[in-house]
């Protein structure tokens, strides 16, 4: 499929799996939702890999990088990320993420060597800038209350948030070095989300974290929904544009991300948008816009290796 089709989709998928969570709070712990999430997620990939005919073996030489790309992208990211919105509001959390836009290059920089150019910070910080605008009045509003002395452990929820961020980078990262070992996508999914599972499941016994089975329509409902959009296909197609066009340009996803929240929230929430919320959200595709407009960096060229002197001769 071609890539600005992936990009769609994933845009829609996870601007609308916000609806989809708030159906699993208070229902069970955090952890336990996350980790009934991506097993669910993870064996449907395992059911489709087989239905296509693959050997759901991968060689070390892969599974080594997807056991830490799994923890990273679908364990850490997704604990620190869950518990920080229990300190701080989800729109401050919300803009951290935004600031993936730097945390990519930053670290492809260091990890491929990939040129850090001026349209990567400029695109980038228009990005950030368009997300605080979004979420502002949310954002002053918590700050406040801290000020005021008001409850929660306020640098907590930003450390876990920022460090949910770093491990999603890295997971990001990592997803280049699992390709480069494993070209299919959807058996390296599926493992990647079963080592993060297995993550969060040790982390979850460790708090003593009941794995209760709730009676809630609406809760299996928004898990099925979490398992097969928001992970299984957003995910291939965040992936998929990873390998194709880039950390750098993919991660922009999550900057359109907030912005279709907030378009959800004028429609199912009754919620009205100020100039600052709508300045914020000009922003935020103006950057993807430019952002995704940069031409991509030349290929190396492939190193060929000299014939063997008996089949030169």
């Amino acid at each position: 499929m071609p890539s600005p089709f992936l990009f769609v989709v994933a845009c829609l998928i996870w601007g609308s799996t916000f609806w989809a969570i708030t159906l699993q709070l208070g229902h069970v712990a955090p952890t336990v939702s996350i980790v009934y999430r991506f097993a669910m997620a993870s064996s449907v990939l395992f059911a489709w890999c087989l239905l296509r005919g693959d050997k759901l073996r991968l060689p070390w030489a892969a599974q080594r990088w997807t056991i830490l790309q799994g923890c990273c992208s679908f364990g850490l990211s997704y604990i620190g990320t869950y518990f920080a919105e229990q300190y701080v509001v989800s729109a401050l959390v919300a803009v951290l993420f935004a600031l993936m836009v730097f945390w990519n290059p930053i670290l492809s920089r260091f990890a491929f060597g990939t040129p850090l150019t001026w349209r990567t910070w400029a695109a980038g910080s228009v990005a950030v800038g368009g997300v605080i605008l979004l979420f502002y009045h949310a954002i002053a509003e918590s700050l406040r209350d801290v000020l005021a002395g008001g409850e929660g452990h306020f640098i907590l929820g930003l450390s876990l948030a920022l460090g949910a961020t770093i491990a999603s980078t890295v997971g990001n990262t990592l997803v280049v070095k699992v390709r480069q070992q494993e070209s299919n996508v959807l058996l390296s999914m599926a493992w990647g989300m079963l080592w993060g599972t297995l993550l969060v499941a040790l982390f979850a016994v460790v708090r003593g974290d009941a794995f209760a089975l709730p009676s809630s329509v609406s809760y299996w409902g928004g898990l099925i929904y979490l398992s097969l959009f928001g992970s299984v296909i957003a995910f291939a197609c965040y992936f998929t544009l990873i390998d194709r066009i880039g950390t750098q340009k993919a991660v922009y996803i999550g900057v359109v991300t907030p912005v279709l929240s907030v378009l959800m929230s004028i429609q199912l929430e009754n919620f009205r948008p100020g100039w600052m919320e709508v300045a914020g959200m000009v922003l935020c595709i103006a950057s993807v816009a430019w952002a995704l407009q940069a031409p991509s960096l030349p290929a190396r060229p492939a190193v060929v290796e000299p014939e063997p002197l008996e089949k030169a001769v």
